[in-house]
């Protein structure tokens, strides 16, 4: 084996580890799991279930602007933990989205309204059943600052 091909398989190893979370979460998950990480790197006790998108690496959340994830965000508090995957509402899953996969992601506000439409023209295909009633409360939102949009970066 040529050392070329020993580096590319090594290289596609590394992103093989990267890529299974996504593949399940575009394939197959209509939710993610959040919590912010305290500044000490715990969980916070606020957690939920929220729609999301995925583009390249990153996932996208539109929210409430007065949404505890997107407060966090907005304090500092920006590192989040993320499990992919359904296992229904948090609050009455048994702690069972714990078992999902996760990783670790970067929140930020997104405010580049390009940003917003190609992201909110994905949510209307993977969420293509309910977003007749959300895509207008999701655009809407946006444009007059009830909602934001928050990007996470896998870290």
């Amino acid at each position: 084996m040529k050392r070329r091909n020993l580096l590319q398989l090594g290289g596609a190893a590394v992103i093989a580890g990267l890529v299974p979370w996504r593949v399940q979460a575009e394939q197959e998950s209509h939710l993610i799991y959040l919590s912010p990480l305290k500044s000490n790197g715990a969980l916070s006790s606020c957690q939920a279930e929220v729609w999301y998108v995925q583009s390249e690496s990153d996932m996208y959340v539109v929210t409430a602007s007065s949404a505890w994830r997107a407060d966090a965000v907005k304090r500092g508090l920006s590192r989040t933990h993320i499990w992919v995957g359904d296992v229904g509402m948090w609050k009455s899953s048994d702690g069972a989205y714990l078992k999902l996969p996760s990783l670790n992601a970067e929140g930020s506000l997104v405010d580049d309204p390009a940003v917003h439409a190609r992201v909110l023209e994905r949510f209307g295909t993977k969420y293509a059943s309910e977003w007749g009633t959300w895509g207008p409360r999701f655009k809407n939102g946006l444009a007059d600052g009830s909602r934001v949009m928050l990007r996470y970066a896998p870290v």
